[in-house]
């Protein structure tokens, strides 16, 4: 099974930069497809960014393009979602999921396994 455990939210202003972690465990990291997504309060579960199991493919909800990178280090088991221009719209909880062999669906119904979220503030 497939663990995952977020890290690096915080409470930071509009317009500054933040980098998430996701660390895997329990199986190899390889061959996974990783994605972000995130829920603000009272809203339903929303992709951010997701990134291929061989790397070569990104994709990136309409919202945050630009904005937002996501990135991936086989070697250390994780995946890195860095934000930069940060606004008060972009405050939710994120959430990292696996996907195995995927390609970066933004669909969270092809990840199977998901961490617990990382609380992400922003402040106007």
């Amino acid at each position: 099974q497939l663990q995952l455990v977020e890290s690096g939210g915080g409470l930071v202003q509009a317009g500054d930069s933040l980098r998430l972690s996701c660390a895997a465990s329990g199986f190899t990291f390889s061959p996974y497809a990783m994605g972000w997504f995130r829920r603000a309060p009272g809203q339903d579960l929303e992709f951010v960014a997701a990134i291929s199991w061989t790397g070569a493919t990104m994709n990136y909800a309409d919202s945050v393009k630009g904005r937002f990178t996501i990135s991936r280090d086989n070697a250390k088991k994780t995946v890195y979602l860095q934000m930069s221009s940060l606004n008060p719209e972009d405050t939710a909880v994120y959430y990292c999921a696996a996907d195995t062999y995927g390609l970066g669906s933004s669909a969270e119904s092809e990840y199977e396994f998901w961490g617990q979220g990382t609380q992400v503030t922003v402040s106007s």
